[in-house]
């Protein structure tokens, strides 16, 4: 019977560098079951390349480490294409996601990143630089990321 060589698998997305995250959102969340209550932690990381990619990931570990590892593997597989147009948006739009409201309007060149929040957040690690953001609705710091890449996905159609 012929040995068979065993190897490692190769890695989904072998350019997982080429991109930054930030952490956007570190809870402990808590289970209550017959023993008492069960701790865990829910991270919430987005990751972009800066140059119109970009991608979101939330999961849950028993420790942050492996929260935070679990989200990063999420949002690798979740990466959107941005349509960038002279460092901005197309144009103006206004987006609900669940209770999130976002508003998005393009600016001139040299004006910046106007924005508060995970907006900010989002915005810079897509890579555009000139833009006025609100956020409207909710605080919920991972439906307004979600938002945020529904809008900005809009202008890809």
């Amino acid at each position: 019977m012929p040995i068979k060589k065993i190897t490692k698998r190769q890695p989904r997305d072998r350019n997982v560098r080429e991109y930054e995250q930030q952490l956007v959102d570190l809870a402990r969340v808590t289970r209550v079951v017959k023993g008492g209550k069960r701790m865990r932690f829910r991270a919430c990381l987005v990751i972009g390349n800066k140059k119109g990619k970009i991608g979101v990931g939330v999961a849950k570990g028993l420790d942050v480490a492996i929260a935070v590892q679990k989200a990063m593997k999420k949002a690798t597989k979740e990466i959107k294409e941005i349509k960038i147009v002279n460092h901005t948006i197309p144009h103006a739009i206004k987006i609900k996601h669940k209770s999130a409201r976002i508003l998005l309007r393009p600016a001139k060149q040299g004006h910046g990143i106007v924005a508060g929040g995970v907006v900010r957040i989002v915005l810079t690690l897509v890579g555009i630089e000139n833009v006025t953001a609100k956020i409207l609705g909710s605080k919920n710091k991972i439906n307004n990321v979600r938002a945020t890449i529904k809008a900005l996905e809009s202008f890809n159609d």
